[in-house]
């Protein structure tokens, strides 16, 4: 009985599989396509902006952990900036500027984590990470069926 009930499972993901492919084309393809970019040079420059921040951390160095987090903040909001001027497809466009708005808040607990930083509050700073990482579940969930692969928000870089 399980045995044909996973069999069933497995057909039916077959099944789904050609109309997810299927929804990637057009308008969804062609918003993916203008804003990978974007991401793409934002996920760079905080790889450059963060690199050591957690060592820093561990170590006590928190001035200049806590000014890393403010510089990867400042370097999301210029992102999303940038992404707000992407015109999004009509049937997409509420969802889409969820998904703004939520990285919009990333940016915000970005610099509340590293002014808490500057400030020597190691356990605010914690807080707001861990609200960070709550975030970005809840962004990458509304753009799911887009398939970012460089607009996924990943909190773990900033933690």
């Amino acid at each position: 009985m399980r045995r044909a009930a996973s069999i069933a499972a497995m057909l039916g993901f077959a099944l789904l599989a050609p109309i997810t492919a299927a929804a990637l084309e057009g308008p969804r393809a062609e918003y993916r396509d203008q804003v990978e970019p974007i991401c793409r040079a934002n996920t760079e420059a905080n790889d450059h902006i963060l690199r050591g921040v957690r060592a820093n951390v561990r170590h006590g160095k928190l001035k200049p952990a806590g000014n890393q987090l403010i510089r990867a903040s400042m370097a999301l909001r210029r992102a999303v900036a940038e992404l707000r001027k992407v015109p999004r497809p009509p049937g997409d466009a509420r969802r889409l500027s969820e998904w703004l708005g939520e990285i919009a808040k990333q940016a915000t607990l970005l610099q509340g984590a590293g002014k808490a930083l500057l400030a020597g509050n190691r356990h605010r700073a914690g807080a707001l990470v861990t609200q960070l990482s709550n975030g970005a579940r809840r962004a990458n969930a509304l753009v799911v069926s887009f398939e970012f692969r460089d607009c996924r928000l990943e909190a773990s870089r900033y933690t």
